[in-house]
């Protein structure tokens, strides 16, 4: 069944109509003259503060050539600096930095307004990159191969024009690039079906293809693994966002299907083979992690080692190999903790990392696997400022960096407790903010198995929580705070219980006595927006403002706008009658009622995002308006917020 377009603001689903940019500019300004003032402008410099604050942690990245790296933006470099220093460098409190490429100064000298979109370095030799730069922060973007020892572009170097890409290494003159190759090339989804292996001096045109995907299917990628004596090359075929099949490329071309479950994540590193489970499988559960020899497992070998079991309130966070030992993080209740697994002749040792507070959030930084045991740890906490310690397996952790404090802690706490949703499922928040009833701010994602966790936000402490406000935190279904069972429950025909939760949460923080229907306000970003879009619209009476930004709002048309249809697997086909049956039961956009009171709401987009079209705000915006609520109010940023698509946890060579 193909969903009719009888839309009447289909006209602000335009990215360049000039009638559409006078209607933005009138919103933008009715905003401005709503919320602007002399207030605003104090707390705007405030937080400018806090973003353009240049004790900031700088970031290592490591790429096994021993250089610490870093991108880096201040008010001085509003685009970045990408640089480099040395270990020792890195440990004092000014390191002396290496540039490698100033982005404003190439923008300057280019005429662009290019964002950093990240470097895949040459292994081994180190001495040439990929840069991906993106005009402000899209997906697509161009690929430009980058001399690290001259600091310049190379001028006959592999380069790719602006498209969404996946290009990787495979030797000095060979790479694996999966790109718009032109007319039949992309998924409905708008990703590359076609990946090629392409050698240098030769044309784009002329590259060799290594797979081809189906056009309904999500995207292909291909990478090689350099790492010496475990070699290998790997082909994904992605059919959806949550379902792949995996192949390993031998030297004559040829791909073996490894035979693991199309939901599982799957990760290589040197002889071993992670397998992390979306489903049961064999006798193993859902959210379990298995190990085996990767030659053993293609041999048919199914003896697995059990490295991770999910109980009823423990999950599966992240995981990140050092050269000899396996670092993973699990949640309790969504409270964090990192583990060091060292596999041996008795079996995996297990042994913890300390040094997190109750509600702090550990998370591994970076890890070099081709050189040593070393990491880089991450320390943070709604009120504990951001610390990074450096540390090898075996040795003593040394903090090395911290972050600032942006505002006074005194009288704040950090609670956690759990609502009680409607099918009588516990769901558990945070709540920070002094002990009394007050003005409350409440968050939340619950999509794409992405966890909301405790973090340290200055911008959020010196513009909120300073002035007297509450900050709460749901951890509704959808997400990944319990595994994939807990995304599970609110997928496609389901998505209703993560509604339902964070209704709860809501009534939750009322009931305790923390605050008002009056004095609650909610806030969210892309699959986030959506969620305040249900709330707006389904339980208007709750809340006392809405915040939207990047919103999926028109869940009609979703699919048919920009990377819509890459969601189908999270929410369902409208086009398909039995899919289209429970997503207009809850669909934001088609659930405004010209008769019904709403609180103020304020809808955040931005003309540059190329996932969530900006269309999806502007026409909830103008049919609020149409409706009489005249606290419906647009503002389109220039700078996209949290995104659908950003997974943790997946292996580079599986997108």
């Amino acid at each position: 069944m193909a969903v009719p377009d009888d839309d009447p603001y289909l006209w602000l689903e335009s990215l360049d109509s000039p009638a559409v940019r006078r209607w933005v500019a009138d919103r933008n300004a009715e905003t401005l003259a709503a919320l602007g003032g002399e207030g605003f402008v104090r707390r705007r410099d405030s937080i400018r503060e806090v973003l353009d604050n240049t004790d900031h942690i700088p970031w290592p990245g490591w790429r096994g050539d021993g250089f610490y790296y870093n991108f880096w933006t201040d008010a001085d470099h509003p685009r970045g600096l990408w640089r480099r220093t040395t270990p020792d460098q890195y440990r004092l409190d000014e390191p002396a930095w290496d540039v490698l490429l100033d982005l404003d100064a190439l923008n300057a000298a280019e005429g662009e307004s290019w964002t950093w979109g990240g470097a895949t370095v040459l292994r081994p030799g180190f001495d040439r990159c990929l840069i991906s730069l993106s005009r402000g922060g899209a997906d697509a973007g161009v690929v430009r191969e980058f001399d690290l020892e001259r600091r310049v572009f190379v001028a006959d170097g592999f380069v790719l024009p602006e498209a969404k890409s996946d290009i990787g290494w495979i030797d000095r003159d060979t790479v694996y690039v999966a790109t718009d190759f032109g007319p039949g090339s992309l998924t409905a989804s708008g990703y590359p079906r076609l990946v090629k292996q392409w050698r240098r001096g030769t044309p784009l045109a002329e590259a060799t293809l290594v797979f081809e995907g189906a056009t309904e299917d999500l995207d292909v990628g291909a990478g090689h693994d350099p790492t010496p004596g475990f070699e290998r090359d790997l082909v994904t075929r992605s059919v959806d966002f949550y379902r792949a099949n995996h192949f390993l490329r031998t030297p004559s071309g040829a791909l073996v299907r490894i035979d693991a479950p199309e939901d599982a994540w799957l990760h290589a590193y040197r002889n071993w083979l992670l397998i992390r489970l979306r489903s049961p499988w064999l006798s193993h559960p859902a959210g379990a992690l298995l190990a085996i020899a990767f030659d053993e497992f293609l041999g048919g070998g199914r003896d697995f080692a059990v490295l991770f079991r999910p109980d009823e309130h423990t999950s599966l966070g992240t995981w990140r190999w050092t050269r000899n030992h396996l670092l993973l993080t699990t949640r309790t209740d969504v409270k964090s903790r990192v583990h060091i697994l060292t596999p041996g002749p008795e079996g995996w040792l297990r042994r913890p990392i300390p040094g997190a507070a109750e509600f702090d959030e550990m998370s591994i930084v970076d890890t070099d696997p081709d050189r040593d045991d070393s990491y880089a740890i991450c320390f943070s906490g709604f009120l504990r400022p951001t610390t990074l310690g450096l540390a090898t397996v075996g040795g003593e952790m040394t903090v090395v960096k911290s972050e600032p404090a942006f505002f006074d802690t005194e009288g704040l706490t950090v609670r956690q407790f759990f609502a009680v949703s409607a099918d009588g499922t516990r769901v558990p928040y945070f709540l920070v903010g002094p002990e009394n009833a007050g003005p409350t701010l409440l968050t939340g994602y619950g999509g794409f198995e992405l966890s909301m966790t405790p973090g340290y936000d200055g911008v959020l402490g010196r513009g909120w929580l300073a002035r007297g406000g509450a900050y709460a935190v749901a951890n509704i279904r959808g997400g990944g705070e319990y595994g994939p069972d807990w995304h599970r429950a609110a997928r496609r025909e389901n998505r209703l219980r993560a509604f339902e939760d964070f209704a709860a949460v809501a009534a939750d923080l009322v009931a305790r006595g923390h605050t008002t229907p009056e004095r609650l306000g909610i806030s969210g970003d892309s699959n986030g927006g959506l969620l305040m879009g249900v709330m707006l619209t389904r339980y208007p009476e709750l809340f006392g403002a809405v915040v939207a930004s990047v919103p999926l709002l028109d869940m009609r048309r979703y699919t048919k706008l920009l990377a819509g249809h890459s969601w189908i697997a999270e929410y369902g086909d409208p086009d398909d009658e039995a899919d289209w049956a429970f997503l207009r039961e809850y669909s934001p956009y088609q659930s405004v009622r010209p008769a019904r009171s709403y609180p103020p709401v304020l809808l955040i987009t931005s003309t540059r995002d190329d996932r969530v079209h900006p269309g999806h705000a502007r026409k909830m915006a103008a049919r609020l308006r149409a409706y009489g609520q005249g606290s419906g109010i647009s503002r389109t940023s220039r700078v996209a917020t949290a995104r659908p698509r950003t997974t943790n946890n997946r292996p580079r060579w599986r997108r």
